[in-house]
């Protein structure tokens, strides 16, 4: 064989292996040199970076039921600017991919709130990733001043809720002294101006660098997306993808416009019975009834004796309009409870609290940690509060002007954070982003999603229809979610199956909805 003979083969060969590296290998955003040996199906333990995992257990709350992982211990400073000061430790764990080798790219879940655990979420929305995890090890950090990450836990902290917990819209006065009594409870284990987005924004690249640089594939669930949108704004090229679900815009004043998409969510819900004639027939208009009622219980509060439909223990709780304001924008969260709600607004209006109240108890399990986490405080009060101004057009809205009076009065009393100049400046770029929003999401409605697409060159939205807030793990959108995260397809992904989704249709009576 001769020389130039020799050198057509390689050519050929070199030809060859080209064509089936840009055919079958997996496209990436920005540089990627990052590499890491697979772990062992039965590892005890493992090293990625500097950061030595061991197996844990996750526990689950109220439940004997645990979650396998890899824990690893990450500390950084509360103050960057001193970073001989205080530090304090983050609680870390990874999700071990299915696959013997798993993709270089990690994905990253951040939780909502402001306030929430992301490994205290994670079984409640681990099915959701479970297309994700085949190819992807996922990672779990508790933001700082979440779970087990130095919270920034207020007194009276308890795993029960309470009738307070219910009631998100107190009034001003409650709501600064509420927030004395926090800062003045967490002050000798944490400066709260610390406990920002921004500072979270470090702690997350932080840790990307102590696992050695991998590319993130970060997936935000509402207030999550906030930390995204900032974290892709200030590390671009750390990210290879971003998945937003129930997405807060960069521009966007935390609570300003909250009152006036409840009123265009419950509208849109409601308008789902007067379209279907038992719906209409048995509740007539769930609207103004609902007005009547929060009429009726703000001249005449009332006190409700039921049993806890968790622990069947007896409760007595103080029912207002505050109060139905607070459990209505829950019931609006998705569409199982918000089938509900003209069936228990229509039994309050008869007298009988007992259904709206006793479904309360359930969501409000939930809501808890949000209720009593200062950290939401250091969010809001240093990102947002100076920006918020008076809606006295909401006054008559369900919300009311509550949320942005009591927020105000709160922040009054909190230390506030800096917030960079940049802060609330669209993202813009061509990161690959998949959008998600739900039809009737009373928090952050599809214009939201709409915002963000603007300003980004490679992004997708999907409205998921008569769907709710997150919706990452409705119907087939994991799936879909799976299949952007492999390909960074976002013009040509078929979504077609998000046309089947649909609302949940107005139960009638307590057996569901008409026939």
């Amino acid at each position: 064989m001769t020389a130039r003979t020799l050198i057509r083969l390689a050519a050929v060969a070199a030809l060859l292996a080209y064509a089936g590296y840009t055919r079958f290998a997996k496209p990436s955003h920005g540089a990627h040199a990052y590499t890491a040996a697979p772990i062992a199906a039965h590892a005890k333990s493992f090293t990625l970076g500097t950061l030595a995992f061991h197996a844990c257990e996750l526990p689950q709350k109220k439940s004997g039921a645990t979650t396998s992982a890899f824990c690893a211990p990450l500390q950084v400073p509360e103050n960057r600017a001193a970073p001989d000061a205080r530090r304090i430790d983050l609680r870390l764990a990874l999700i071990k991919s299915d696959a013997a080798a798993a993709d270089t790219d990690i994905v990253v879940f951040i939780a909502g709130g402001p306030g929430q655990s992301a490994i205290d979420t994670w079984p409640r929305i681990a099915g959701a990733f479970g297309p994700l995890k085949r190819h992807h090890h996922i990672l779990l950090l508790d933001q700082r001043g979440t779970g087990q990450s130095n919270p920034l836990l207020c007194p009276g902290r308890s795993d029960e809720p309470r009738a307070s917990d219910i009631d998100d819209s107190t009034d001003p006065a409650r709501m600064a002294e509420s927030a004395r009594a926090c800062r003045d409870a967490i002050a000798g284990k944490a400066d709260a101006r610390y406990y920002t987005t921004t500072e979270a924004v470090a702690d997350l690249e932080a840790l990307r660098q102590a696992l050695g640089a991998p590319l993130f594939d970060l997936v935000g669930v509402s207030y999550g997306t906030r930390v995204a949108q900032q974290y892709a704004q200030h590390h671009p090229d750390a990210i290879r993808s971003l998945v937003l679900d129930s997405v807060a815009p960069n521009e966007l004043v935390l609570a300003e416009d909250f009152a006036q998409n409840l009123e265009d969510a419950l509208k849109a819900q409601f308008a789902l019975c007067g379209k279907t004639p038992a719906c209409a027939q048995a509740f007539g208009d769930p609207y103004a009834s609902l007005g009547a009622l929060r009429a009726q219980l703000k001249a005449q509060p009332h006190d409700v004796s039921l049993r806890d439909p968790v622990t069947n223990q007896p409760l007595t709780r103080r029912l207002d309009d505050r109060v139905v304001a607070g459990l209505v924008r829950m019931f609006a969260y998705t569409p199982e409870t918000a089938a509900l709600l003209p069936l228990s607004i229509n039994e309050a209006r008869h007298a009988d609290f007992t259904p709206l109240l006793g479904q309360a108890q359930v969501l409000t399990a939930d809501m808890a940690d949000l209720a009593e986490s200062g950290m939401q405080l250091s969010v809001i009060c240093s990102e947002d509060a100076d920006l918020l101004t008076p809606r006295p057009q909401d006054k008559d809205l369900v919300l009311g002007t509550a949320m942005i009076d009591g927020l105000s009065a709160a922040c009054a009393e909190w230390p506030r954070g800096t917030r960079p100049p940049d802060f609330h400046e669209p993202l813009r770029g061509n990161v690959p982003a998949l959008v998600l929003e739900g039809e009737f999401d009373p928090v952050t409605p599809p214009r939201y999603g709409e915002m963000v697409v603007k300003s980004l060159t490679n992004a997708r939205l999907l409205v998921a229809k008569g769907q709710g807030h997150n919706v990452i793990g409705r119907g087939c959108v994991p799936k879909l979610v799976a299949d952007f995260v492999d390909k960074l397809e976002t013009k040509t992904l078929d979504a077609s199956c998000v046309d089947a989704l649909g609302p949940m249709p107005a139960f009638i009576d307590f057996n569901g909805a008409a026939p």
